[in-house]
Formats: structure tokens, sequence, C-alpha cells
């Protein structure tokens, strides 16, 4: 990674085995710096104050004070410090999980369950390398909106008054009325999606479908959550199921989901398969926008939210070609901007805009 000053991280866990192998794991990192480690959350509130780390790397499931409740006192008290949680893939570790994200949690690494010690090793490294990288990324970007807005922590932020950017020729003509809205997002999605699911109106008279990078298990748990902060009806989504308005569909996590024709050739039906992973990813954004791009010709909305890596850029092209509009989230609000940067740099987006205006820019496109 490309840093000047080493990422200071903090290991938190209850099991000495973990502390241990996360920490040599982060030692053999470039640009990392292993500061300290705690056992319980109430050592790791103090020792965040001493050492002052940029990172926690954070077990959820600890007795006393668990992972839930060291993100609410972070949050509570304003502290500067980010945190990768670790999880388990099981029901009750994916609900946890998905909470703790809405808390602010940059990204999770699941704890393997099996495969020797060197297997687990190398899952733990190489789910980590690329967090590492792209949070002391969002890092950097935050230190430059600090300095120009004289802001700490999490306010320079929000110092700066993000505007809804139109591009090309849409600022100065109508755009088509869509009937349906795709949404991809990945890193720093459960936060956002927490933000712009309750902003929808109850009848949007549209079906919005969203790929959240997940794995099993966790999307449900997503699905959950966002549900009971809607007033649209917000679900996991199920094989044969008709495409209907004023329902949230997620992909389910390990599968691929696609829209097609219904027997009568005007209705769309959605198809969750186990076809192969697109860009590393199962769901796989690509696979859904190809999809509405080819069902929805000229009548679709892609949006392209935070996330890391190129996922999506290929759908969002085609939903362009095909006359789709396509909403990409800036840079600001964005934590991790390597999605919305690919669709933005591709030239293809026709509004930019911040997390808080992005419920009023899909609006804008189905209530033409």
């Amino acid at each position: 990674m490309i840093n000047y000053n080493p990422l200071r991280v903090l290991v938190v866990d209850d099991t000495i085995f973990y502390r241990k192998i996360v920490s040599e794991i982060l030692s053999e990192l470039p640009d990392v710096d292993v500061v300290g480690t705690a056992n319980n959350g109430k050592i790791a509130i103090s020792r965040i104050t001493s050492l002052n780390p940029d990172l926690l790397i954070l077990d959820i499931e600890m007795p006393g004070m668990n992972g839930l409740e060291v993100l609410q006192s972070i949050q509570e008290h304003s502290l500067d410090v980010g945190a990768i949680v670790l999880s388990t893939l099981t029901p009750k570790g994916g609900e946890i999980t998905v909470n703790a994200l809405e808390l602010g949690a940059f990204d999770f690494i699941l704890k393997p369950d099996s495969g020797s010690m060197e297997e687990n090793r190398k899952d733990i490294k190489d789910s980590l390398f690329p967090m590492l990288k792209a949070f002391t990324r969002r890092q950097e970007i935050r230190r430059i909106l600090r300095g120009k807005s004289g802001l700490t922590g999490e306010a320079s932020g929000q110092g700066k008054k993000s505007v809804v950017q139109r591009m090309g020729i849409i600022a100065g003509r109508a755009m088509p009325k869509s009937q349906v809205v795709g949404i991809g997002i990945s890193t720093g999605g459960p936060k956002a999606l927490s933000e712009v699911m309750p902003e929808f109106p109850a009848n949007i008279d549209v079906p919005i479908l969203i790929v959240q990078h997940m794995p099993a298990v966790f999307t449900q748990a997503l699905a959950k959550s966002l549900d009971s902060k809607s007033a649209l009806k917000v679900k996991e989504a199920a094989d044969g199921e008709a495409v209907r308005p004023n329902i949230v569909f997620i992909a389910p996590g390990g599968k691929q989901m696609k829209v097609v024709a219904g027997a009568d050739a005007k209705s769309r039906i959605i198809r969750i398969t186990d076809d192969p992973p697109e860009n590393h990813c199962k769901p796989s954004i690509d696979y859904l926008f190809r999809s509405l791009a080819r069902h929805y010709v000229g009548r679709a909305t892609g949006v392209i939210m935070t996330g890391m890596g190129t996922d999506g850029i290929q759908g969002v092209k085609l939903m362009k070609q095909l006359g789709s509009t396509i909403i990409a989230q800036d840079e600001m609000s964005s934590v991790v901007f390597g999605m919305p940067k690919e669709a933005i740099d591709a030239r293809i987006v026709d509004v930019i805009a911040p997390l808080d205006q992005i419920s009023a820019e899909i609006t804008n496109t189905v209530k033409i």
C-alpha cells in the first residue's frame, strides 16, 4: 500500500488464537503497524484513547462489552477510528454483522471454520489486504477534506455540502420515465442503504432490485433490517416470483439474480441461479444489470454506489447503450469510491449525487 504513515491497527478479540493470528498477518503487510491488542471491548475503548489507532480489527461476539457496543461507543464519543469486524457465517453472525455495518464498520471478514491453519491464514490475509488498501485510501481522502474544511474526525466529511451534478445532455432534456430501479453496492453498502431506503415514498410505484456484495445468510439479515426502516417492503428475492412495484428485492448472497420475461411476454420474473461468479462476485451487479438493460430497454434506472472493484461497470454501460438513466454516488459520501468512479470515468453517468440525495434523484427518474 502506498502510505507514508503506517496504518495503526488495534486487534480486538476475546480469543488469544485470533489475536495472535491476525496480529501476525498484519505484521507481514507493508505499511501496517500493530499498535496493540485487547481481549474485550472495555479494554479496547481505553486503548483507542491511549494508542490512537486508525483502525480496529474487531471481533463482534465477545463477552462483556461486545463489538456492537464498542462501535456504539465510538459513535457516541466521536472517536476517530475505523473498524473491520470479524464475523461468523451463521444467521446470528449475519444479523450482528449487518448491525455493525449500519453502525459504521468499514467492512467485515469471515472467521474460517474449516481447512488447515495455513489455508485459514491465507484466507484472512487475502481478505484483509484489499480492505486495508481501500481503508488507507479513504483515510487519505478524509485528510485532504479535513485540510480543506478545517474540521476534524467524521465531521471533515460532513462540513462541506455536496451538490448534485447533472452530466452531459441530461441537464437540458426530459428523461424517459423508468419502470424499474437497479442498485449495485458493496463496501459501505449496509450503512448507505439504511440511510437511503427510508427516504423512498411508499408509492414509488416501481420495483427496486439490489445487489449488495455479501455472502449467503447475511443478505437475509440485511433485508430484514432494511424492511424495518423502510415504507417499502424489503425482502430477499426468491426464484420465480413476479417483479412487482413498491417492493425492494435483494439478491441472495452466494447466488446470482436476474430478470426474465414472463409467459405473457409482458410481466417480468426474478430468476435466482447458481451461475458462476462474475468479477469474483456472487451475486454480481453486472449479472443483474444486463438483464435490466435487455428487459427494460430505455425504461430503467441503474445506480452504482459505494464499493471496491469494477463490478457493475459493464452492466451500466449496456444499460446506458440501451437508453437507461445512470446515477452514481459521489466521492465525498462514498466509503470506497471504486465502483462509482469506474462509471463516472467511463462517461456514462447522467447524475452524480451525494448519499443524502440519492433517493430523491432515483425518485425523479420514476416520477417524471
